[in-house]
């Protein structure tokens, strides 16, 4: 069975770029049981395909995501036992942050209209994120008596301030792309009919770096936040010499060599001739 053959995402890879799409277009894109399963299986997929080097995560029609599906997720799984119930949780949460968090390749959230509730997850948990002006944010769960689930309060912690956050949590207030900017939850809002382009762009300054580079100073980047300043001293150092030994191109030997001896490379000015 081809692993990226999937009901509920759709797989496109195009020059470097896999285009995963939460493909539930009727639901808004709202993530049930059945596209977190389909989710694990595509980005287990992605991430040894030498096809793709960036993840580009969106949705097909007018919605990144809904949020969780109530009737597909929820009601699936009240009723059940608790080990189906453990299952269900734990596939959500495989895909939407601990495989999105510590992904062996840059992810792109691109934000092309709705996203509420549960979809905030996996938006915060890529590296980067790009919205359309007009798309449309909400953490509309106080509306149905309800708290933000899963760990959506902790992912807007790790972007938003308090007093931002606890506003949209407590009123549920919508707003929209340009906003979103604003309260950093992505890097850039555009216009939606150059969102796509944007995306391809940015997508293509990553394709351009060292694969190996990269994927350390983002892991590197997270796992230091969480660290005191000695602890985190004393684990870039070992980073930076890990990432070293490892790199298969050897980029900092070339970088050093192009800026001091050829002369043909300034930091700052783009990336060393690979």
């Amino acid at each position: 069975m081809d692993p990226l053959a999937a009901d509920n995402v759709l797989v496109e890879i195009e020059d470097g770029i896999a285009w995963v799409q939460l493909n539930r277009p009727e639901k808004r894109n709202a993530m049930s049981v059945g596209l977190a399963e389909d989710m694990n299986r595509v980005l287990d997929a992605l991430e040894v395909d030498d096809r793709c080097g960036v993840i580009v995560l969106t949705g097909v029609g007018e919605a990144f995501s809904a949020g969780m599906d109530l009737k597909d997720f929820f009601r699936a799984t009240d009723g059940v036992s608790d080990v189906e119930r453990m299952r269900a949780y734990r596939s959500t949460r495989a895909w939407q942050w601990r495989s999105l968090m510590h992904y062996a390749k840059p992810t792109i959230a691109m934000v092309n209209g709705y996203c509420f509730g549960g979809a905030f997850t996996p938006l915060i948990c890529c590296d980067l994120a790009i919205a359309a002006e007009d798309a449309t944010f909400g953490l509309s769960e106080i509306n149905w008596g309800v708290i933000p689930g899963g760990v959506v309060s902790k992912a807007i912690s790790t972007l938003m301030n308090d007093r931002k956050a606890m506003y949209y949590v407590m009123t549920g207030e919508k707003f929209d792309g340009a906003r979103a900017e604003t309260l950093g939850l992505v890097n850039e809002a555009v216009p939606a009919d150059r969102l796509r382009a944007r995306t391809v762009e940015l997508a293509k300054v990553l394709l351009d770096k060292n694969p190996t580079v990269l994927r350390q100073a983002r892991l590197a980047y997270k796992y230091a936040r969480y660290m005191d300043w000695e602890q985190a001293a004393e684990y870039l150092t070992a980073k930076a010499d890990q990432t070293t030994f490892v790199d298969p191109e050897r980029g900092r030997e070339q970088g050093l060599k192009q800026f001091l001896d050829d002369k043909t490379y300034r930091p700052g000015h783009g990336t060393y001739s690979r």
